[in-house]
């Protein structure tokens, strides 16, 4: 279809729902379909083909529905999987705390007003909407408390409000670090208490502004709490607003606890999200690579985070592969570009990331990293829409994934839910936030005990 074509359509029509329709409807029928299996862009040598270029580019949007009632996803053979906590805003992230508390960010985008404009941005929203993600932001974190170790929350709390489109969170001593979207900034805690009233305190800013194209910010401390590292995504596909546009971002910060002084730990990271520590002291993180060169391509992914590296963004795409599309071009930084360790698949949307530390779950999930797949609109057919696993030996993956979590979509392509951030509880069960069926989901390997109060460790 040609752009034009596409114009016309917009400007046949005075409604926005009338517009929705046909240009979802439209945009459905261009764009590339998949000749590669999924597994063919996983693993640590992906299949990479010759991009596929289009004026308009593949749009395959999974309908947000929700969970039909009585419904719910489906778990690999021996794990349970039960509702944790429902009639959640748009559940993001998670975190435990250590007395087994589990928080909850409620967010959502705030507003873009430059990242909307023109036939791009108009598409772009109809997408972000048809996919459930263009509702309001709670802008808020909730509590919630698995007093007697069931598998769900019997209390429910809001535990702070009034945040910029809250996402990343950790706790350093007595105070919990949040990654707004514009800021990290800190509130005392102490354990057991299920809000929290005091006045934030800004450690450092973050890049934001009226496109925020990426707009979630993720943190990790290190292990002796001294320096937190922070997720900033790209504020475009690949470069094309200007590279002063990207000052700071597609990189994972370093930011000083005590001073918020900053660098740049490592860059070309499009758009990394979910992090954690290997057992070797090694950072991991995954990262959503580049959209509009087919659906093949690029292969999402799992990589280790090494100081002063530099992973390609925009310029290549999974080591060296020049992206013809970003001009001009950097020869120069091509050469140092880093290669991921894992690949994921492509358009698979990789956000959520947790280490296991279960001992409650099969042997086979107890070495590796869980894995929730947001799903992307640029792929045919769907990609990613569950949770998996990625088996470790030692340090490093050892394994393709493996589906732990599915059944998000119909069979007639709708999105029942659509995982987002994945942590694991203090009793060895996994968590998995779901911003469509708003939700969190409890997956556990066996029946559990009850116990009394928040647990301050993982039992079996």
């Amino acid at each position: 279809m040609q752009l034009s074509t596409f114009i016309n359509i917009r400007r046949s029509f005075t409604t926005r729902s009338a517009v929705a329709l046909v240009a979802v409807s439209a945009l459905a029928a261009c764009g590339d379909t998949a000749k590669l299996p999924d597994t063919a862009g996983m693993g640590t040598n992906p299949t990479l083909p010759s991009p596929q270029s289009s004026l308009i580019p593949t749009v395959n949007i999974a309908p947000a529905k929700g969970w039909p009632a009585g419904t719910k996803p489906i778990a690999m053979a021996g794990l349970t999987v039960t509702a944790f906590s429902t009639g959640l805003e748009h559940p993001r992230w998670l975190y435990t705390l250590p007395n087994g508390d589990v928080l909850v960010a409620e967010s959502n985008a705030p507003p873009k007003p430059e990242d909307g404009k023109g036939i791009r941005g108009w598409v772009m929203g109809l997408v972000m909407g048809r996919a459930g993600a263009g509702v309001p932001s709670a802008n808020r974190i909730t509590l919630l408390r698995d007093v007697n170790g069931d598998g769900q929350a019997e209390v429910k709390t809001v535990f702070l409000e009034n945040l910029s489109s809250p996402f990343g969170m950790a706790l350093v001593g007595n105070d919990l670090y949040v990654a707004n979207t514009d800021a990290v900034v800190k509130f005392p805690y102490r354990s057991g208490e299920t809000s929290i009233s005091a006045v934030p305190t800004k450690l450092v800013d973050l890049p934001a502004g009226p496109i925020n194209h990426h707009w979630t910010k993720n943190l990790i401390p290190n292990a002796d709490g001294s320096k937190l590292y922070v997720t900033v995504g790209s504020n475009s596909n690949v470069g094309e607003r200007g590279m002063t546009a990207e000052e700071g971002r597609a990189a994972i910060w370093e930011v000083d606890v005590k001073t918020g002084q900053h660098r740049v730990f490592a860059s070309g990271l499009r758009n990394p999200n979910g992090m954690g520590w290997a057992p070797d002291g090694t950072l991991w993180t995954v990262v959503n690579e580049r959209d509009e060169i087919g659906s093949d391509l690029v292969p999402d992914y799992l990589t280790s985070v090494v100081d002063g590296a530099f992973y390609g963004w925009p310029y290549s795409y999974y080591g060296q592969n020049v992206d013809e599309r970003v001009k001009p071009a950097r020869p120069d930084l091509v050469a140092k570009a880093v290669s991921p360790d894992f690949a994921l698949g492509s358009h698979v949307a990789p956000l959520g990331m947790a280490f296991s530390n279960s001992k409650t779950m099969s042997p086979a999930l107890s070495s590796g990293v869980f894995v929730g797949e947001h799903g992307s609109w640029n792929r045919k057919p769907h990609s990613g829409y569950k949770v998996v696993f990625v088996p470790f030996t030692g340090s490093k993956p050892s394994g393709l994934p493996v589906d732990v979590l599915t059944g998000f979509l119909s069979a007639e392509g709708d999105a029942y839910g659509r995982p987002v951030g994945v942590a694991m509880d203090n009793r060895g069960a996994l968590l998995v936030a779901d911003d469509v069926g708003n939700t969190v989901w409890h997956v556990s390997g066996q029946t559990r005990v009850a116990s009394a109060g928040p647990s301050l460790a993982a039992k079996p």
